[in-house]
């Protein structure tokens, strides 16, 4: 028999992000999220998303031991953008046990249904800097720190239980070229020369917070605003962010485009994958997964990989080239560095514009995440 169990206290939250660790401690494709990142993520005191969301955590307990663990979650900021009342299932994991995942999902629905919501959706995190998406494609293939992974059996669970396609993502492994593609020079050239932009580096990370921190992040949110589910940014997450992910870039994988007047009009950021670092540290700094994470961050022993974290442009600049006169200035800093491919990390499936950008280059699309849905 199944009981479901709300966590409530500090030691069932541990069981609640432990449980992920637990299941796939043995899979080489699984990159385990870092402990402290989760216990930031689900505080309601920490994280600035509880601005506008509200959410519970569930175990499922099967005489006693945890074979299962979903949450609820209503983002309110999104509900209003998009005219919509869903509540999100996310951080779902479960044994393979059509039991289990019934109880675990009916949960959700109910705990929704309780609240006025009229369809269900996930999974989904608080926002879109959550992991998002079920993998339905590319089980063999090496998980990053941004996705989730799961096994093949999940999909096939929902399936079963009425939930269907609401949105897929796909991902593309990248290679970095011998050369900057000759159209792609030719593109970046033109472009630059026709509307006066300015590559901009920088070697100070304090020096990018004061002048583009805030930049970056408000053009995020023009750039994405019309994507699936997005709820723009508040000032608050804008400041955890900075503060979170600044420090740690390697500000040569770091490139922005601007104006004649210095106006940001472009970003790409991107860091070396930390997915061996992460299965290696059992996502925990303590005892040794500072070395293994400090050997990629810190003493710079990069991997042949390289996570896209972010690329936004200004929408009136989108489909110009601005993209290409990116990734001219990055190519070089990949071949310096090392790195054999990147990782594009989730785009939708219809987001032609984004998946555009990859013309010029040789690429693999490897991975499929799904969104499901479901009436309530």
């Amino acid at each position: 028999m199944i009981t479901i169990q709300k966590v409530t206290t500090s030691s069932e939250l541990k069981k609640f992000i432990r449980f992920n660790y637990e299941l796939y401690k043995e899979n080489p494709y699984s990159v385990p999220d870092l402990y402290d990142d989760m216990l930031h993520t689900f505080s309601r005191r920490k994280n600035a998303a509880f601005e506008f969301c509200e959410a519970d955590y569930f175990l499922a307990l099967r005489e006693g031991k945890v074979v299962g663990r979903v949450a609820a979650i209503i983002n309110h900021r999104a509900n209003e953008t998009w005219g919509k009342k869903e509540v999100r299932f996310g951080w779902i994991d479960f044994i393979d046990d059509p039991e289990v995942s019934e109880a675990l999902l009916r949960t959700v629905e109910e705990w929704g249904r309780q609240r006025g919501m009229t369809h269900i959706q996930g999974p989904l995190g608080f926002t879109d800097f959550d992991a998002e998406g079920m993998l339905v494609e590319g089980f063999d293939q090496l998980s990053t720190m941004a996705t989730i992974y799961n096994y093949p059996y999940y999909p096939q669970h929902m399936e079963r239980l009425g939930y269907t396609k609401d949105a897929d993502w796909v991902e593309y492994k990248i290679y970095v070229p011998d050369a900057i593609p000759e159209k792609h020079k030719r593109i970046s050239d033109l472009i630059q020369r026709k509307y006066n932009l300015k590559v901009k580096k920088f070697t100070s990370a304090k020096e990018l917070e004061q002048q583009y921190g805030q930049a970056i992040f408000k053009l995020m949110n023009e750039a994405y605003s019309p994507l699936y589910g997005y709820s723009a940014l508040t000032p608050k997450q804008i400041d955890q962010y900075i503060k979170m992910y600044l420090p740690i870039l390697d500000l040569r994988m770091v490139t922005l485009i601007t104006d004649a007047d210095d106006q940001l009009l472009a970003v790409g950021i991107s860091m070396p994958s930390l997915a061996e670092a992460l299965q290696k540290s059992h996502g925990r700094l303590l005892p040794w997964g500072w070395y293994h994470l400090g050997r990629t961050l810190i003493l710079k022993k990069y991997p042949k990989e390289l996570d896209l974290l972010l690329v936004a442009v200004k929408p009136e600049y989108q489909n110009k080239g601005v993209n290409a006169l990116l990734f001219s200035d990055l190519i070089p800093v990949y071949q310096q560095l090392g790195f054999e491919y990147a990782e594009s990390n989730p785009e939708l499936e219809l987001n032609g514009k984004v998946q555009a950008q990859w013309d010029y280059f040789k690429t693999e699309q490897h991975k499929r995440r799904r969104c499901f849905v479901k009436p309530l």
